[in-house]
């Protein structure tokens, strides 16, 4: 079984001041870097960062991480629009899931991403972090539910729906990180 990273990292950041993909921490990392990095330490065979209101920079940044970039021309609307161009550009992959998470959880670590790939893995399965309880990203989609995600998922809340209509398989993680994901400085 092959499990793929998909980082959603297209939005505007308004709250931020800036996309999340240009977000750098205060010595210098970048978040769009550590999170590629954190899906590929992770276990994830590919990874693909989905990119929209800023495309230029990180693909630079991105050269020699061995990431692909999936552009979403209809970013603006929403995380929906961003979920779905990747899950159609993993369509076109031999993956048999895709882990799902976003540029700005900056604790998410690839022990997380680990926990959560774990095996068993198979086209049917639904699996998430939680922290403390609370779901959280990464989410793992089995191919099975690609379709049905694209076909579900609208304005920003991205497969909130379709995972609240369906069994998802939490998995624990509050012990290795908060999962809180981070909006504005300061």
């Amino acid at each position: 079984m092959t499990v793929d990273g998909l980082l959603l990292a297209a939005g505007a950041g308004r709250r931020m001041g800036r996309p999340k993909a240009l977000v750098r921490d205060a010595d210098g990392t970048s978040w769009l870097l550590r999170a590629v990095q954190v899906l590929q330490e992770g276990g994830c065979d590919r990874v693909s960062v989905v990119l929209g209101a800023a495309v230029d920079e990180p693909i630079e940044m991105l050269e020699g991480t061995g990431a692909s970039v999936v552009v979403a021309p209809d970013w603006a609307e929403g995380m929906s629009a961003s979920l779905q161009a990747g899950l159609r550009a993993a369509a076109d992959g031999p993956a048999d899931a895709v882990a799902v998470t976003l540029v700005d959880l900056p604790d998410v670590t690839a022990e997380v991403v680990r926990r959560v790939v774990r095996a068993p893995l198979d086209a049917g399965t639904l699996r998430r972090a939680s922290y403390r309880g609370a779901p959280g990203h990464p989410v793992v989609f089995g191919r099975d539910h690609w379709q049905p995600v694209i076909d579900s998922a609208v304005g920003d809340q991205g497969g909130r729906g379709y995972l609240a209509r369906h069994h998802v398989e939490l998995v624990e993680c509050g012990d290795l990180a908060t999962g809180l994901d981070v909006d504005s400085r300061g």
